[in-house]
């Protein structure tokens, strides 16, 4: 089994850190992580998609064990994130691969499209929304009426995204068997989300979300005209993102494969073996 390696790169003059696995000859899969978890969300699923593919699994800046300047410092926003994103990619000298996108993985990964379609050979949509039709009300409530003016009330509402019970019932909700769970990702994630500073940065960027509502028209447009292949994965029990969402997928790319999963927001736990062979048969690889 390839190991999984662990790497820091210094991307616009920040350190970036990743985890890479398997041979770079193979076809190269990116794995977009989600708000508020990093690249260890994908711990479990490296080892298995080593076996067919190269592994690369970036953190964020402001995410996981990447730099994370204060809001004074960097200026937060989808654009920023997926700008480094993408300079990292060019740094490892990645000129085609597959993009895995779960959460705000979509729309870094749907900005990453639509400036270098021609790199990008495909899609794994897992609970990443890219329509009105799949936005929860949870988030509605929360995000609508920041949005529309960012005071004290409407931030103290959004920071229910970045309390403990909140983390923990990301991963938790829609889980077959709660045992099986690691409580390791709330506790992970919620440490770093206390760090001085994060909060600031955190409501910036969900308030930055509505920057993505706006660009969907335009991530339609280019899913139609491209056709890339795709693979949607999606936990059919969660309250973010939900089943509408996967489904809208279908008008824009006809020749998608859906497959519901019995999980929530977050399905790896439960799921790597099953998401990992559903990916290695769609694309072809081992």
């Amino acid at each position: 089994m390839s190991p999984t390696l662990h790497h820091f790169a210094t991307v616009h003059g920040r350190q970036i850190f990743y985890r890479e696995a398997g041979d770079p000859s193979l076809p190269t899969i990116i794995l977009l992580h989600g708000f508020p978890s990093s690249s260890f969300m994908f711990r479990d699923l490296i080892p298995l998609l080593a076996e067919g593919f190269h592994v690369i699994a970036p953190d964020y800046i402001g995410f996981g064990l990447s730099d994370a300047p204060t809001a004074s410092e960097f200026a937060y926003s989808f654009d920023a994130l997926a700008d480094n994103v993408l300079s990292l990619i060019d740094q490892l000298g990645l000129s085609s691969f597959l993009l895995y996108m779960h959460d705000y993985g979509g729309p870094i990964g749907w900005r990453i499209f639509t400036r270098r379609p021609q790199q990008v050979a495909g899609f794994v949509i897992q609970n990443a929304n890219a329509y009105l039709d799949g936005v929860g009300a949870l988030p509605k409530q929360l995000l609508l009426p920041l949005w529309q003016h960012r005071d004290a009330t409407t931030e103290a509402a959004a920071r229910a995204f970045l309390q403990a019970e909140t983390t923990k019932f990301q991963y938790m909700v829609g889980a077959r068997n709660p045992a099986a769970i690691s409580p390791d990702n709330w506790a992970h994630d919620q440490a770093l989300l206390d760090r001085p500073g994060t909060d600031a940065y955190q409501l910036d960027l969900l308030e930055n979300y509505q920057s993505n509502v706006a660009l969907y028209e335009s991530w339609h447009h280019a899913f139609r005209q491209h056709q890339p292949r795709s693979l949607i994965l999606w936990g059919k029990h969660d309250p973010f993102f939900v089943e509408a969402g996967a489904i809208a997928f279908l008008a824009d790319l006809p020749a998608a494969r859906l497959v519901w999963l019995d999980a929530g927001h977050f399905v790896l736990d439960e799921n790597a073996a099953r998401v990992a062979a559903e990916i290695s048969s769609f694309f072809g690889a081992a």
